[in-house]
């Protein structure tokens, strides 16, 4: 990605977000957003943790179905959620555990969301290159993601 379209990418979603409170169109827009201005993906969109479950459930997303239900510590996505660590996966057929919900898939990208010490979940970018995401990509996308929770109305 250019640094023009990484800093407007940036600003689009602020300009997006800004006066609206509602979790499901902040996340809807904010996965259309990316899927139409971030190149090579096959999928942008978010799972959202259930804590009364312990689960991550699929929420809004840009792409081909998706697997709905994820165990913390499961795939890339499950372990994004455990770890709190940003999870760069260069090839996913060589990531143990990976789940394949889009054959397609060859690279990841997961990005914890948390707010306040609460877990959202998780936002998760699939593309059907290998090697896809740089750490410029993964500087510019964490930067998306803090955007992102800034306009989440979140509470305990």
């Amino acid at each position: 990605m250019a640094n023009i379209t990484k800093s407007l990418l940036n600003q689009q979603l602020d300009a997006l977000l800004t006066d609206e409170h509602d979790l499901i169109a902040n996340l809807a827009n904010a996965s259309a957003l990316l899927k139409q201005s971030v190149p090579d993906l096959n999928w942008a969109g978010f799972y959202l943790y259930h804590p009364d479950e312990d689960e991550l459930l699929l929420g809004p997303f840009q792409g081909n179905v998706a697997c709905v239900h994820i165990k913390p510590g499961r795939g890339v996505c499950g372990t994004a959620l455990t770890s709190q660590q940003v999870q760069v996966v260069p090839n996913v057929h060589a990531f143990v555990d990976h789940i394949a919900c889009d054959s397609a898939s060859n690279a990841e990208l997961v990005i914890p969301l948390t707010k306040d010490g609460i877990q959202i979940g998780v936002m998760d970018l699939d593309s059907p290159t290998l090697n896809r995401f740089s750490s410029d990509d993964v500087t510019e996308l964490t930067a998306f993601a803090q955007v992102l929770l800034r306009h989440l109305d979140i509470t305990a």
